[in-house]
């Protein structure tokens, strides 16, 4: 399987790139690992969406970049974000009084699907 193919694979299922290498307890791990993280962010009212002008009014530059980071790091969960996001269960960057632990939730999710995809990737690597 190309690297590529595991990187879209892990991306879109958590986990996935250990599913298609017939590694089923790392899948199992990695795609509960994700999952539950995601859905504990959206239960706690985590913003998912993009940051939107208003909302980064009267920012600094920096700290600009880091909300627009943070809104990558959720977009890296990939397929929970997906579903998230079609079937509406997102809320706004700011919506919610415990958006900021949410939303830090998010953000680890898609940081533990970004370490299952370059880990699936480095395996295969180690494999040959």
């Amino acid at each position: 399987m190309k690297a590529v193919g595991l990187a879209v694979a892990g991306w879109l299922v958590p986990g996935g790139g250990y599913l298609l290498q017939r590694r089923y307890p790392q899948f199992v791990s990695f795609a509960a690992l994700v999952s539950i993280t995601f859905g504990a962010g959206l239960a706690l009212h985590g913003g998912c969406q993009w940051p939107q002008p208003a909302e980064l009014q009267g920012l600094d530059s920096v700290t600009e970049l880091l909300v627009k980071a943070g809104a990558v790091a959720k977009l890296l969960a990939g397929g929970p974000y997906l579903l998230a996001q079609n079937f509406g269960v997102t809320h706004s960057f700011l919506d919610g009084r415990l958006h900021e632990f949410g939303t830090t939730l998010l953000a680890l999710a898609g940081l533990f699907n970004l370490l299952a995809v370059s880990d699936a990737i480095e395996s295969r690597k180690a494999e040959r």
